[in-house]
């Protein structure tokens, strides 16, 4: 049978003639045929293999560990992908090697470039840390758990501070118009909108972080971290920030060992030549039904492990990065925009009713309040004053407490 083998250098392929073949016969044609000793090799049929870091990590992955077990109890069959995880580096043979001049091919200024273009996994992110605001990561992970039932895709951008260690806090998640489907999540961005949103964070010392997005149930039998598609959404919005500490977050459904289900949080940073490559068009940013999801395509050759390709795997874009959890200053509780229900005035003096016997300033410490008020209140002076009560916890003027009073009544 035909065993494909995924690694850090990409698909290789190998051939294994005893159809009782054992574990410990693969790691001895690897060997052979890869040129990896047997003793650095670690292998899974778990993808998240690959993103290992550390040796620690790769203890977890015992499904392969045993040497005796054959690869018929793993369910392994032609076609089949094996992770592949190894310490050290690796020589492959490769072609005949012809010096350029006259007697050989002339190196291009395409080849050249490719082979500048050498794509590696970055072992570190630049961002030390996320923690997730828990009212605000429960509120998105509630609606399309709840209501979407991870049927199709829902993203928003993630809003906090970042710290001169790299660490960076999510307070708030603002949901932008958007259309999604089991593949594809479409923003209908909408500036005046997003100029509020600004406005908001300015005045509560914060800004934009990251970008979060689910993946659906139908995601869930393929075998990727994040599709091409998703890659290059990430890239984009990643770019988009020039924010070096920029967090992607995945939220999705996973099956646990009791058989149901639990909603699972995942943060990496895109990588350095990941933003790089996106950012001088080397992403084919057209990608067909027939493609496969896992590979990005690049318009030219890049380098990947020591093979010149045009595809390259998504996990080596991918930089895993650390989820912690904290009490931010906002509260969550107020209806959030874009969803299905429309958020009217009406939500307003629900809301404020609901606090009463809270300080007026913790009243309407919800970003998706203030965001409501944006629609009716200047957002050039007054919401960024709003705002910033908020952050230091500050009395609310009698006058803009008349104001929100009656804009909650003309409901």
């Amino acid at each position: 049978m035909l065993l494909r083998i995924r690694s850090r250098d990409g698909l290789e392929r190998l051939t294994v003639d005893n159809p009782n073949a054992t574990v410990g016969e693969l790691k001895s044609l690897i060997q052979n045929n890869l040129r990896i000793p047997l003793e650095n090799q670690t292998l899974s049929t778990n993808q998240n293999l690959l993103l290992a870091k550390t040796a620690d990590d790769l203890t977890r992955f015992v499904d392969m560990a045993n040497p005796n077990t054959p690869l018929a109890a793993l369910n392994l069959g032609h076609g089949s992908i094996v992770f592949l995880a190894y310490e050290g580096e690796r020589t492959v043979a490769g072609p005949n090697f012809h010096p350029a001049g006259s007697f050989g091919r002339k190196m291009t200024m395409d080849d050249l470039i490719a082979k500048q273009m050498k794509v590696t996994r970055q072992e570190t992110p630049h961002c030390e840390l996320v923690s997730f605001d828990r009212d605000c990561a429960n509120a998105f992970q509630h609606y399309v758990n709840d209501t979407l039932a991870f049927a199709v895709k829902r993203g928003g951008f993630m809003y906090g501070t970042v710290s001169e260690e790299g660490k960076v806090e999510v307070d708030f998640i603002y949901e932008p118009p958007q259309q999604g489907t089991e593949e594809n999540l479409t923003f209908f961005r909408d500036p005046e909108e997003e100029k509020a949103v600004e406005a908001i964070a300015l005045g509560l010392g914060m800004r934009r972080v990251g970008f979060i997005f689910t993946q659906t149930v139908g995601q869930d039998k393929k075998d990727y971290t994040l599709s091409n598609r998703e890659v290059l959404q990430a890239a984009e919005f990643h770019a988009e920030s020039e924010l070096k500490e920029w967090v992607t977050a995945m939220v999705k459904l996973e099956v646990n060992e009791d058989g149901a289900a639990d909603v699972h949080f995942e943060a990496f940073q895109m990588s350095d030549m990941c933003i790089r490559l996106f950012k001088e068009g080397w992403f084919e940013t057209e990608i067909g039904e027939d493609q496969d999801p896992k590979l990005s395509k690049m318009k030219k050759d890049v380098v990947v492990g020591v093979k010149d390709t045009r595809e390259v795997d998504n996990d080596f874009f991918l930089v895993v990065v650390k989820i912690f959890d904290h009490q931010g200053p906002l509260s969550s509780t107020f209806p959030i925009e874009n969803r299905i229900t429309p958020v009217t005035l009406g939500a307003l003096k629900t809301h404020l009713d609901r606090a009463k016997s809270l300080p007026y300033v913790k009243r309407i410490a919800d970003f998706h309040l203030m965001l409501l008020l944006a629609r009716i209140l200047d957002v050039n002076a007054d919401i960024p004053a709003l705002a910033a009560c908020v952050h230091t916890q500050s009395a609310i003027p009698e006058g803009y407490q008349l104001l929100i009073e009656s804009m909650a009544n003309a409901s």
